[in-house]
């Protein structure tokens, strides 16, 4: 392996005074626990590594996953100067400052005449590039594009979103996922192995993974704060009961307002889409474990019921409003019961999209086509000259009409061919309506 990584001064703390996780960063590739779909061996970015060559990358991955490691082991690998920029707390002076360095690596001082002289490469890692703004994002693209640096962006955000389209496809980007439980359990038994820490019980270290929920520096300033206090406390051996007064209420990572909510209420719409009881209720349970306001979870049932269930069954609708009016009346945690009532009707309420497709289509085609007069037939005649100028001359009145249909009677604009747009389902109640449908057209096809 390549020399290790140049960091930063601020990064250069005696071992003694570095955190437990900052002391356990792996040195090595080989050290590295999970995301073996990049590093192993003919992965994407393992190839990068051994290829010799760096190229430009947005690492994108939850905390604690290794998106800072990989990037301090690629300037190791390529032994090439690290520059770190917090775009948390830096600007465009500190690309600024990094472009001048980059520049005194590439041409050395004083060396650009000297025959044979060879750059040095330059690493320039943003941590958190999602919170640059467009202009700042911008500021790299001359240099990435010159080759004047590598970059490498770290974001747990999703790139499509936060990260400037130019500099985005100059870019690879490598989605790093949160570190599975034997993962977790191999980073405990390493710092077990490498620091002076108390024994564990197993079903302890089960706790303690499941309380890091994929996050290796989580579980290792967690176990850290367990050490100290156990040190503290004089407790030999770390026991789940006393691990569990110590943590407390298991809190688990949950953004509730980046891509991670919208992929669990995601999740949630389409398990109650595909009639999955169990799996919608616990999408639902995720939500409100993770502090996911039930008033906006209430409002998602409402839209489910139209936009899934719609005519299928016109109880889905009601049952809806119904659970958000009782959680306004009731709270938390009461007022949650009836969100899970309602979550476990809709999964198995018959489906129909036929009322969402329908309203799509009527308003593309309406967006899209001209502004056609309403009929003389159906106007309105409030006054005796529009009843003079023929305003509703001829509408007949559905409930003086056999079983109080008109049949025959034309509703849409004149010249306008029937559109089609509601098609119902043969499942729940929208079986009946295609037969009523049937039936209606029959009588207007015998009387037109």
């Amino acid at each position: 392996m390549a020399p290790a990584p140049q960091y930063r001064a601020m990064n250069a703390l005696p071992p003694h005074h570095q955190p437990l996780a900052e002391r356990l960063r792996p040195k090595t590739l080989a050290e590295v626990v999970g995301q073996t779909h990049l590093l192993g061996d003919g992965m994407a970015l393992r190839l990068a590594f051994e290829s010799g060559q760096p190229h430009s990358c947005i690492l994108w991955g939850p905390p604690g996953t290794g998106k800072t490691t990989i990037a301090r082991l690629m300037a190791g690998a390529f032994d090439a100067r690290f520059i770190t920029i917090s775009a948390v707390l830096g600007g465009i002076k500190d690309i600024r400052e990094a472009v001048e360095q980059a520049l005194a690596d590439r041409d050395g001082p004083d060396q650009r005449s000297v025959e044979g002289h060879i750059p040095r490469r330059t690493l320039v890692f943003v941590d958190e590039v999602h919170r640059f703004n467009k202009s700042q994002q911008d500021a790299f693209l001359p240099h990435v594009e010159s080759g004047l640096f590598t970059f490498i962006g770290a974001t747990t955000e999703n790139p499509s979103f936060e990260v400037n389209s130019a500099l985005l496809s100059r870019a690879v980007v490598y989605v790093l996922q949160p570190l599975g439980t034997e993962d977790l359990k191999q980073i405990v038994l390493r710092a077990q192995t490498q620091q002076a820490l108390p024994a564990i019980e197993d079903i302890a270290i089960e706790r303690l993974v499941a309380y890091a929920d994929g996050d290796a520096r989580r579980l290792l300033n967690t176990l850290e704060t367990l050490s100290v206090a156990a040190t503290q406390e004089k407790v030999a051996s770390i026991t789940d009961a006393w691990l569990f007064k110590v943590l407390g209420e298991r809190m688990r990572r949950y953004d509730k307002g980046g891509e991670q909510f919208y992929d669990t209420i995601s999740a949630l719409h389409k398990s109650v889409r595909g009639s999955d009881p169990d799996a919608a209720l616990y999408w639902l349970v995720r939500m409100l474990d993770g502090g996911a306001d039930p008033r906006y979870l209430a409002r998602r049932l409402i839209r489910m019921a139209s936009e899934d269930i719609g005519l299928a069954d016109l109880r889905a609708l009601r049952l809806a409003l119904d659970a958000a009016e009782v959680y306004e009346r009731l709270g938390s945690p009461e007022g949650e019961l009836a969100l899970a009532e309602c979550v476990l009707y809709l999964a198995m309420a018959p489906k129909s999209n036929a009322v969402y497709q329908a309203f799509n289509e009527a308003r593309a085609l309406v967006k899209n086509d001209c502004t056609r007069p309403v009929p003389m037939h159906l106007r309105n005649a409030p006054t005796k000259l529009m009843k003079q100028l023929d305003y509703g001359k001829g509408y007949r009145y559905a409930h003086d009409e056999a079983d109080g249909f008109a049949a025959g009677e034309r509703y849409l604009p004149d010249g306008m061919a029937d559109p089609g747009f509601y098609r119902p389902v043969e499942r729940g109640l929208e079986i009946k309506i295609a037969e009523k449908l049937r039936s209606l057209k029959q009588r207007n096809d015998q009387a037109r």
